[in-house]
């Protein structure tokens, strides 16, 4: 017992500080991550203020005076048709993953919350294509949409991505962590219809994982070069990512259209940095909010 007492008392600040000093390998590790993904961005932002002649005789990551030349220069480039695919893209990526979030929505609470004769099968499928590269499927879409009358037109680059695999995979995990069977169970008991139960009480739940699936195809969709580049023949279709390809083509004999291909990079990025400020807020949700709220 005298000894007990006696026992020297240990100071926590002292354990506390091995702690401390190991916390400091992740987070300088995380850094040079992200400086790394950053300078390729930093490029583009000095670049696209220099001028012709600035482009090819200045520091790499010091700023020039040209930044509103090229603007210029870009919105007056056959009329403004860098414009036009800054539009197409914003169609293409909004509604796609509009319908796509959809989709997912309905397929993702399908599978998490129905039991149904070969479910794990349709599991199974939709697994193998989220392993399946994107490439693999470009060319057979591509001949069944000429089939149907379709390649060459907008519905050629909509249609493939409104069915994706990886945002069906997300809503189920998502609905069967976010959506109680028990608050189903309740609802039924209310009278609520299966289509009342999904609109009204799963998708409020579901909500945080439909804004990432969202983003994550609006992503996908804004960046996709191969589908387009395939499926259209028509400039005025192109999305922004095929068409600074064709500006980049066009400039391989002139580098005074490097300028511009590189301020048009610059504003291509802008629409996805305000998505994913405007939309980050839904990710603070507590899974369970949606339950509460009802």
């Amino acid at each position: 017992m005298t000894a007990l007492l006696t026992r020297p008392r240990v100071d926590s600040a002292a354990t506390a500080r091995p702690g401390r000093r190991t916390a400091w390998a992740p987070t300088i590790l995380l850094l040079l991550g992200a400086v790394y993904c950053l300078i390729p961005v930093l490029w583009v932002i000095m670049a696209a203020t220099k001028s012709r002649d600035e482009l090819f005789s200045t520091f790499t990551l010091v700023p020039g005076t040209g930044f509103w030349d090229n603007l210029a220069e870009l919105t007056a480039y056959r009329d403004g048709v860098y414009w036009r695919w800054m539009v197409n893209s914003a169609l293409y990526a909004g509604v796609g993953a509009l319908l796509s979030a959809a989709v997912s929505a309905a397929g993702g609470y399908a599978l998490a919350k129905y039991r149904f004769r070969g479910r794990g099968l349709i599991f199974t499928v939709i697994l193998t294509g989220v392993l399946m590269p994107p490439i693999t499927l470009a060319v057979p879409q591509y001949l069944l949409l000429a089939k149907a009358g379709l390649a060459g037109t907008y519905w050629s680059v909509l249609l493939p991505s409104v069915l994706s695999p990886y945002g069906i995979y997300l809503a189920r995990v998502y609905a069967a962590a976010a959506v109680p069977d028990d608050v189903l169970e309740a609802a039924r008991m209310d009278g609520a219809r299966e289509v009342r139960l999904f609109t009204s009480v799963a998708l409020p739940m579901m909500r945080p994982g439909l804004v990432t699936i969202f983003l994550f195809q609006f992503v996908a969709i804004w960046n996709n070069f191969l589908l387009p580049y395939i499926m259209l023949g028509d400039d005025q279709l192109f999305p922004v990512t095929v068409g600074l390809y064709s500006l980049l083509q066009q400039g391989a004999g002139i580098p005074a259209m490097y300028t511009l291909v590189i301020t048009g990079a610059l504003l291509s990025i802008i629409p996805l940095i305000a998505l994913f400020l405007g939309l980050q807020r839904y990710w603070r949700v507590d899974l369970l909010t949606g339950a509460v709220k009802l």
